[in-house]
């Protein structure tokens, strides 16, 4: 019986009626070569037909989507389009997308939560008793006992990872020296001469 190191291979999957091992037996020889970890697995039909996502980044950086450059992607798609073919997976026309999961990277594991601790993001709550929560501040990593710590209006919230629906990274523009959009029809004040 063989094993499989690959179970938690990638953060989010979705892959109706693929055979779920044998596409993970496909993919991680190629992600290990090119030295990528996995985030997102998705197969979806989309108004162009059918479409593999899959979205990588470097496991070592803290930066969602670091070293992870068109040219990567491109080789990866590349090598990613033969092991599939050679397994005999996919049958018919789709497309295969291979890609970063971008600055406002989806959290989906407790290891991301501490993964990027100090880092802004938006997470959303249900928890069961209560009403939904969203909160945006800075992450404050997970609590001995498996809690999301985030601190958000001056306060530290701990939330039971289970009780939440969705987080994601935030970009701090303003952080980065992009001033804010004005709004339409408002124009900075007039200096007047000194």
């Amino acid at each position: 019986m063989e094993i499989h190191s690959f179970t938690l291979m990638f953060a989010h999957e979705k892959i109706p009626g693929l055979p779920r091992e044998r596409m993970l037996d496909a993919i991680a020889p190629v992600l290990r070569a090119h030295g990528l970890a996995g985030v997102e697995l998705v197969w979806r039909t989309d108004s162009q037909g059918r479409v593999l996502v899959v979205t990588v980044e470097s496991p070592e950086g803290a930066e969602p989507g670091a070293g992870v450059t068109l040219d990567v992607c491109s080789r990866v798609s590349r090598d990613l389009s033969t092991a599939l073919d050679v397994a005999g997976l996919l049958d018919g026309k789709y497309r295969l997308e291979v890609g970063s999961p971008g600055l406002e990277r989806r959290l989906y594991t407790l290891a991301d939560y501490e993964r990027f601790r100090g880092r802004l993001a938006k997470l959303k709550s249900a928890p069961p008793e209560g009403a939904a929560v969203v909160l945006s501040g800075r992450l404050c990593g997970v609590s001995s006992d498996g809690r999301v710590l985030i601190e958000a209006d001056g306060h530290e919230h701990s939330i039971d990872f289970q009780d939440i629906r969705s987080g994601q990274l935030v970009v701090d523009w303003q952080g980065l020296g992009f001033a804010p959009r004005q709004r339409a029809g408002r124009r900075p004040a007039a200096r007047g001469r000194q």
